[in-house]
């Protein structure tokens, strides 16, 4: 009886752990240059660059907003205005800056995330518009 009861207890654990990956899994998507292409079609989505200044004023995603990863703490109090409930879109240089934001936005509360696979570079490459100030 009593190893019958560890199974169910194990068991209940294993699918409570597998329903919290999935919902993380659900709140992140990597898009190609394309599918966040198509994603910007959404008026309610906001869309931060996490590169440097420098790197933003040589050419960004229209109606991007720049908050530096680098420039931590000011990073995470940054993304702290944002509307946690709208849809977000994250890129960098080549998506490590922008990976390592997407576990912050998680973490601050994000419901919705698209990390743009490649980041900048690979955007360019598909010869999508960028804005430059």
């Amino acid at each position: 009886m009593k190893q019958l009861i560890l199974l169910i207890y194990f068991f209940i654990s294993i699918s409570g752990f597998s329903c919290k990956e999935t919902t993380v899994q659900n709140q992140v998507s990597v898009v190609t240059p394309t599918e966040a292409n198509k994603v910007l079609q959404d008026k309610a989505i906001q869309i931060i660059d996490v590169r440097t200044p420098s790197e933003f004023a040589e050419g960004h995603i229209k109606n991007a907003k720049n908050i530096d990863f680098m420039a931590s703490p000011s990073f995470t109090t940054n993304i702290n205005t944002l509307d946690k409930e709208k849809p977000i879109l994250v890129y960098c240089r080549s998506g490590k800056r922008s990976n390592e934001s997407v576990k912050i936005l998680l973490n601050a509360g994000f419901t919705k995330i698209y990390d743009l696979e490649g980041g900048i570079l690979n955007w360019k490459t598909k010869s999508l518009p960028i804005v430059i100030d």
